[in-house]
């Protein structure tokens, strides 16, 4: 990965991102006193530790990336989708309502959330919640999770 502007951040910046995520997920994929670097990245602000990027700034609002998603153990957000759907997913198409069997029910409309399947529990995507995490498992039609990031895509690698 060729990262652009990539410098090493304050252990107070880290910190305050750790103290978001811990807020949003129940988790963080680093630590505060972790060697963290913010870089550029295809016109993608995220986050790196080591060479792996375990977060990015979606909409400028710092989240994890599968990578990241995968060194942690997050108790919210997150939205489950049937095994149907997974291969859809997994290739970066928006989250449809007929595919999802549970969502965390604090979700609300806007919400940064991740997406795994239901068999394993894995990360597939980060999305943004296109309604809330009620009407998500309610629902029986339409696009509910606008797909932001995916397996296999740039931030991926």
């Amino acid at each position: 990965m060729k990262y652009k502007n990539r410098h090493r951040l304050k252990q107070k910046e880290v910190g305050t991102y750790v103290d978001e995520l811990v807020e949003k997920l129940g988790d963080s994929p680093f630590k505060p006193e972790d060697p963290v670097d913010r870089a550029t990245l295809d016109k993608e602000k995220v986050i790196v530790v080591g060479e792996k990027v375990l977060a990015a700034f979606f909409g400028g609002e710092i989240f994890p990336t599968i990578n990241g998603l995968l060194k942690m153990s997050p108790d919210r957000s997150h939205v489950t989708v049937d095994m149907g759907a997974v291969r859809f997913v997994y290739n970066g198409a928006d989250i449809m309502a007929p595919g999802i069997v549970d969502a965390d029910l604090s979700i609300v409309e806007g919400d940064l959330v991740w997406v795994r399947d239901e068999d394993h529990g894995k990360p597939l995507a980060v999305g943004r919640a296109m309604t809330d995490g009620e009407t998500m498992v309610r629902s029986d039609s339409g696009k509910v999770i606008k797909s932001l990031h995916h397996v296999g895509d740039g931030l991926y690698g």
